[in-house]
Order: structure tokens, then C-alpha cells, then sequence
């Protein structure tokens, strides 16, 4: 039989495949949009447009429509827009101290979420999945009739093996070599992968499709939890690294002689210095004393001039300033994000970590580097595990029967 023939090693099959999953994901990430603005953005003419368009609305993917009345004279474009309420994927972000769960449909509206306490108790893959399965059985159940989950992503506060979900290494938790995927994807019985990233990757990812990094092609991400995750886009991908495991800017060692222990083994760590502990510590915080609130606590003593919170943000500030100086003359960002609980003492030390960028930062990248917190605050984990939940079906819009 003979073979189909190819343009440049791609099949018809393959291009018409890119073609629909680029117009879909232009739809998925910008919203509604004209044919023209369609044609427009995807570099191709109005006829091979409708042409994906009627594919995709047979696909009951996308759907055609016109706007709400604007008030402007002459007739209005027909705007393609995401089939929302039809097509979904459930997303999880699995923290230190809290677990969550959300069903997000195609386009990226968070439709429905929920939300559980996580003890810091060791090794919990047991509970954690057990959790979240039942979270989102619930939430699959509660979707609207003949909505189809076409995806599950999950995101996790710790180094995560691609391909099949496997937690490597969770520091904060002890978790190793721990198939997180795998079981949540036995206990939830939906038929699909869970597709598991690093939470600070998939943050990173998410403020660059739809946060404040929308259109900055080289970023630096960084994410306060208990400890501090990193995700760096370069030229608009992730950096992965050669086994999946790169961006840990968080176990940058930025104090090497009188470094506060890390839990990954190491002393004087970026996260160690500047993580959940060490400004709780240097604010004279009780050892029992944890958590996001109590960190935000903190920030807002230092407001308020207690001498102890402000000392602490200075000290805590001026580590974080080191660490950033050091990715700024890295990689030349044109964006430095602060995300989870960094966004807080960021805004508490954005004097500090600004003069250690001054004295310590090249002038040639100082001067094009912008500092931002992150846009989607809490949620950018969990927007980031929806877009991987979403992977499969912008890679091939047809291959994943929706009925």
C-alpha cells in the first residue's frame, strides 16, 4: 500500500491535526475572536479558516455566534467561541497544607472547585489520593448533562518524573519515588491519564498563556510555598532540563558557609533562606507558628511597624534579592514573577530585593527586567494543571471523542 505523501516529514493528517489545534487553542486562551481575527493571527486565509471552524463545531468543540449588541452601526463579525459548557478537564493542585480541586472548561473558566485541608504529616499519598479522587468524582458528577471531561492535570509541590506522574522527590513532605499519578488516575476511574507536572513549572506556564507574562517570551517564575519552586520560560517553552527536573532555583545555594538546612539535605539554599521558616524564625514566630496566614501575618506587622517583622522582611528580603540578581544575570529575563506566598513578601521587601538588583545585577539585563507578581494569585497552579489537562485534546482535536 502505497504511502500517503509528506511535506517536510508531516502527513496531511499531520498538518490538518496542527491546523485544528492551533485554531483551537488560539480560541482556548484569547476567548471568542472573529474568523478574520482567526485568520488574521493563525497567518492563513479566510477559507481554510472556515474550513477548521465548521470541523471543530462539528466536533462540538467550538461554536459560532454573534455578539451581544455593542450599539455600532453595521453588521456584526460571527465570533468563534470555546464550547465551555460542554467540554472540560479536572484539575488538581496538591500543596503542603492544602488540596484542591476545580473542573475547568474549555477556555479556562474555573466552572466549579473544592477545597480540603492537608496535614503536614510525612508520607500521605494514601490520604492525598484518596482526597482528591473523591473531590473530583464529585465535581465530574456535578457537570452539566452530556459535558465530557476530556483530560485530568494535576499539579505537585515537588520534582515529578514525565510521562508517568511519579513524585521523585517532595522535600517538604518526604515523598520519594511515590507513583502519584498512576493512584490518583486507579482511584478516580474516568478512563484518562492524570497527567502530573511540578507546581512551580505549571505556574510559570500559566502566567505566560494567561497571566501577567502573556507575551514576554523569557521569564523567570517563582513560587513561595513552604519553600520556593522556580519555572523559567525561554523563548517561549519551559526549560525543562535532561530528565524533566530543571528550573529548582529554589535550591540555589546562596549561602554556603552559614546557611540555614534545607530539607533536601543541603545547607544554605534559596529556600531555606528566604522559605516559610525562615522569616517566621527571624520574626520571632512561635516553632508551632505555620502557613500561608501566618506568613501574611507577618507581612502586615511589618506594615504596621513592629520592629521584629520589619527586620525579618529585610533580612528574608535581601536573600531573595540575591537569588533573583543571580536568574536576572542567568538567563535575561524580561520578567521576574512572584507567586504564592512570594507575592506577599515581595511586596513587604520589593525595597530590599530592588537594592540587591541595583548593586549585584548587570546593567544590560537590569534595565530590561521587570518585577511583577503574579496575576491569577492562588490559582496559578491550579490554571497551570487545567492547561496540562488540557494537552492531549489542543495536540489532536479530533482524537478524543466528545459524543
Amino acid at each position: 500500500m502505497p504511502k500517503s505523501p509528506t511535506v517536510d516529514g508531516q502527513s496531511p493528517g499531520d498538518s490538518r491535526r496542527r491546523s485544528l489545534g492551533a485554531l483551537l487553542r488560539r480560541v482556548h486562551l484569547g476567548g471568542p475572536v472573529s474568523r478574520a481575527g482567526l485568520a488574521a493571527g493563525l497567518g492563513v486565509n479566510r477559507s481554510t479558516v472556515l474550513a477548521l471552524t465548521t470541523e471543530l463545531v462539528a466536533a462540538g468543540l467550538v461554536r459560532e455566534g454573534f455578539p451581544e449588541l455593542t450599539g455600532r452601526a453595521g453588521r456584526p463579525s460571527l465570533m468563534v467561541r470555546p464550547a465551555s459548557d460542554r467540554v472540560f478537564v479536572l484539575a488538581f493542585d496538591i500543596a503542603v497544607d492544602r488540596l484542591v480541586a476545580a473542573r475547568v472548561g474549555l477556555g479556562g473558566q474555573i466552572q466549579d472547585r473544592r477545597e480540603a485541608p492537608r496535614a503536614r504529616a510525612g508520607v500521605d499519598l494514601d490520604t492525598v489520593a484518596g482526597v482528591l479522587a473523591d473531590l473530583g468524582r464529585d465535581l465530574h458528577r456535578a457537570a452539566a448533562p452530556g459535558a465530557v471531561c476530556v483530560g485530568i492535570g494535576a499539579s505537585y509541590c515537588g520534582m515529578i518524573r514525565p510521562g508517568d506522574g511519579m513524585v521523585r522527590f517532595g522535600p517538604d513532605l518526604g515523598w520519594v519515588d511515590q507513583a502519584f499519578g498512576a493512584e490518583l488516575g486507579r482511584r478516580l476511574d474516568l478512563g484518562l491519564p492524570v497527567l502530573v507536572g511540578n507546581e512551580a513549572h505549571l505556574g510559570a506556564l500559566a502566567e505566560h498563556q494567561r497571566g501577567v507574562g502573556v507575551g514576554v517570551r523569557n521569564l523567570v517564575y517563582l513560587h513561595g510555598d513552604v519553600g520556593v519552586g522556580g519555572g523559567i520560560i525561554v523563548g517561549g517553552d519551559l526549560l525543562g532540563g535532561d530528565g524533566g527536573y530543571g528550573s529548582e532555583v529554589g535550591h540555589m545555594l546562596v549561602n554556603p558557609y552559614d546557611g540555614r538546612p534545607c530539607g533536601c539535605g543541603s545547607r544554605g539554599c534559596l529556600e531555606a533562606e528566604v522559605g516559610e521558616r525562615a522569616l517566621l524564625d527571624a520574626a520571632g514566630r512561635p516553632a508551632d507558628l505555620i502557613g500561608r496566614d501566618a506568613v501574611r501575618e507577618v507581612v502586615e506587622a511589618a506594615g504596621r511597624g513592629e520592629p521584629a517583622a520589619r527586620d525579618a522582611l529585610r533580612t528574608v528580603g535581601d536573600w531573595l534579592g540575591i537569588g533573583v540578581a543571580n536568574v536576572i544575570n542567568l538567563f535575561n529575563p524580561g520578567m521576574v514573577i512572584f507567586g504564592g506566598v512570594l507575592r506577599e513578601v515581595y511586596r513587604g521587601a520589593a525595597t530590599h530585593v530592588q537594592e540587591r538588583i541595583t548593586a549585584n545585577v548587570l546593567p544590560v539585563s537590569r534595565s530590561r527586567a521587570q518585577l511583577r507578581v503574579c496575576a491569577l494569585g492562588d490559582d496559578a497552579t491550579l490554571v497551570g494543571a487545567a492547561e496540562l489537562g488540557f494537552t492531549r485534546l489542543l495536540a489532536d482535536p479530533l482524537g478524543i471523542p466528545i459524543g
